[in-house]
């Protein structure tokens, strides 16, 4: 889930003037309930359970932020949104400075993981101090909401970047080794890269302690080929190295290994 996707327009007021705490609490709730999403929602609702989480310890971190958040049942989908208070709110910050800017946070009840994760991205986005100065300076919400936007971290979609899976075949048999890249070259939609490798033999052989365990001989080939394949074509290419290698569970000059890819784009020549 993007932050950008959960920051709610109309969830987001510039240059506010509250005096305490609650009044914050109850601008947020008021705030808050301005998206469809909390519809079913009294502002009091809100403010109630903002203030229970702010009793078990202040949202406010330092450096005049705080990041607002609690859990409602009955709540389907992140609400955030922002409000600035230029003249500073005491909030029982760690710091025990004034808090000028608030982002906060409504969540489901149901969604904990999805809930770190934004609280982590708004974190990482008021980490900058000269972020947060252009945040409280903007003149209006529609500035505010850009600013903040603005550095919001482009987070990778996988969606459309995780078809393939990642093959990673060595081999110490040169013969083999033709007839498994060829396979390879057979499907289209593979890239297929092939670099030299060295089995821990190799080196182990020539230390004292394993002397005589291996001969010169038994490694003098290997070569690793990495290849991305379309996941609808996974099986039928682990069937073809098979059926030109037989049962790869009684070979010893073969490994495969098939890993499934969380983001894949671009190509290689």
């Amino acid at each position: 889930m993007k932050l950008m996707n959960v920051l709610q327009n109309e969830c987001i007021r510039a240059g506010a003037d509250c005096s305490s705490r609650d009044e914050v609490l109850l601008a947020i709730s008021e705030l808050a309930k301005k998206s469809p999403l909390l519809s079913h929602l009294e502002e009091i609702d809100v403010f109630n359970a903002l203030l229970e989480r702010e009793k078990l310890n202040s949202t406010g971190f330092g450096d005049g932020i705080a990041i607002p958040h609690c859990r409602i049942d009955g709540v389907e989908d992140f609400v955030v949104g922002i409000i600035c208070v230029p003249s500073g709110v005491e909030f029982c910050a760690m710091d025990e400075k004034p808090v000028k800017l608030f982002v906060f946070i409504i969540a489901p009840s149901s969604s904990s993981n999805e809930h770190i994760k934004i609280l982590s991205a708004i974190s990482q986005v008021l980490m900058v101090p000269s972020t947060v100065t252009e945040l409280l300076t903007a003149p209006t919400a529609e500035v505010l909401e850009e600013n903040f936007l603005r550095h919001v971290r482009d987070e990778a979609d996988p969606k459309k970047h995780d078809t393939k899976n990642l093959f990673r075949i060595q081999i110490q048999n040169e013969e083999l080794f033709q007839d498994v890249l060829q396979i390879f070259e057979g499907f289209q939609a593979s890239t297929v890269m092939v670099s030299e490798s060295e089995p821990a033999s190799n080196y182990l052989q020539k230390m004292p302690l394993f002397a005589g365990f291996w001969n010169d001989k038994s490694s003098a080939f290997c070569k690793v080929i990495l290849a991305t394949v379309d996941k609808q074509d996974t099986n039928e290419t682990i069937r073809r190295i098979e059926k030109h290698c037989g049962s790869l569970d009684n070979r010893s000059d073969i490994l495969l290994t098939v890993q499934e890819l969380f983001y894949c784009a671009g190509s290689l020549e």
